[in-house]
């Protein structure tokens, strides 16, 4: 057996992505005026939420690792959401 067969198969960093994050349906709740689900509250998720799974942010950095320790430049500018104690975010640490 080679070497790159003994190595432990992981998923790219796309596709572990696209499990972990949820974007949002255009209409969750059908077309405009269409009874489908007419009584029942619009719910972000139809099925149950799994172990690190999240909806995007439009207020948030989709590559937290490439802006991680980067200040912002534009004046009164919130400061970003990094962890000073975490310099790399999974999946991309194992590339």
């Amino acid at each position: 057996m080679s070497k790159e067969d003994s190595e432990k198969y992981s998923d790219f960093s796309n596709v572990e992505k696209q499990r972990n994050y949820i974007t949002a349906e255009d209409f969750p709740e059908g077309a405009y005026g269409s009874p489908f689900r007419k009584d029942e509250p619009v719910e972000g998720k139809s099925t149950p939420w799994r172990e690190g799974q999240r909806s995007y942010s439009n207020f948030n950095y989709e590559f937290k690792s490439l802006h991680q320790g980067t200040p912002r430049k534009e004046a009164g500018a919130h400061p970003t959401h990094d962890d000073p104690n975490e310099s790399e975010q999974p999946p991309y640490s194992d590339l």
